[in-house]
């Protein structure tokens, strides 16, 4: 993997996104930012998911609950800088709203409804204020999604071992990914599996995980290094001699309680062992792709 020395870093916004539900965007999202600005400065975080999560998580459920500001940013052209909110010195949030529904149906009808995040929010921010820009998306197709990927054009897709990940990725390449491509480049910067416990030496949904992202081609080139595992580390894998880190972002208590206790990991528990994934993934995103 080359070093930060060799990474040409230049301001990149990035959408996290796949089209299901419980897969880790939140905790993708929040961490992922939290790292961005760690290395790099200010960042800001939007949160486009109506189900508000990575609002919740870092303690800005008033603002998701108060006046509609997602409504008065991307369809009234208010100032977005006046509705974000701390998350740490370098980081901050433009929270998610309980209305976002209604902010879905009124893009409908509104001219570029598309392009409504990129001009209000990521173009004039993105560069002068922000050095980098997350977004978190809605696990549905939509008005907002849309916005999320022409505004970004670049794409992170967490995956979690649970039953309908292969379904997730495939909806997210076809309906999203194939679609969004007929009309702009967007590229996929990295399949990111997430919350993995169990044994890979054994027929488990982590192993099945793992191994289908990194034996198809057109899926291993977007695998991160920590996730990465060759022909050669599945033979150790199964003969008992493995001696490489666990690869993917491991489930840890630390992350659940970051939740709970309304920050970023980082700022939560400094010395948790998956905060060098994070890391990669925020060197991921300031390369522009996965570096081998």
């Amino acid at each position: 993997m080359a070093s930060d020395s060799e990474i040409t870093k230049k301001p990149r916004a990035v959408a996290v996104n796949v089209l299901k539900g419980g897969f880790g965007k939140s905790t993708t999202a929040i961490n992922l930012a939290r790292e961005l600005a760690e290395r790099n400065g200010r960042v800001l975080l939007v949160d486009l998911d109506d189900n508000g999560h990575t609002t919740f998580n870092l303690g800005y459920r008033d603002q998701y609950e108060s006046d509609n500001h997602v409504q008065e940013v991307l369809l009234d052209g208010a100032d977005p800088l006046d509705h974000v909110v701390p998350v740490t010195d370098d980081l901050d949030l433009l929270p998610s709203h309980e209305a976002l529904e209604e902010v879905e149906t009124n893009l409908k009808s509104a001219m570029a409804s598309s392009q409504r995040l990129n001009r209000n929010v990521v173009d004039p921010l993105l560069g002068d204020t922000y050095s980098y820009i997350v977004v978190d998306t809605p696990a549905n197709r939509g008005k907002l999604n849309d916005n999320a990927l022409f505004a970004t054009k670049n794409l992170i897709v967490p995956l979690r071992p649970e039953s309908g990940w292969e379904s997730g990725i495939t909806q997210t390449n076809k309906r999203l990914i194939q679609e969004a491509r007929q009309y702009f480049d967007l590229k996929l910067l990295a399949l990111v599996p997430t919350d993995l416990s169990e044994r890979l030496d054994q027929d488990t949904r982590d192993r099945n995980l793992l191994y289908a992202i990194n034996s198809r081609d057109e899926l291993a080139s977007c695998v991160p290094n920590f996730a990465h595992l060759s022909a050669a580390d599945w033979e150790a894998i199964d003969a008992g001699n493995y001696n490489g880190d666990l690869p993917g972002i491991r489930h840890r208590a630390s992350i659940d309680k970051a939740h709970r206790a309304r920050k970023p990991l980082r700022d939560y528990d400094p010395e948790c062992d998956q905060l060098k994934c994070y890391e990669e993934l925020a060197q991921i995103v300031e390369n522009g792709g996965v570096m081998r």
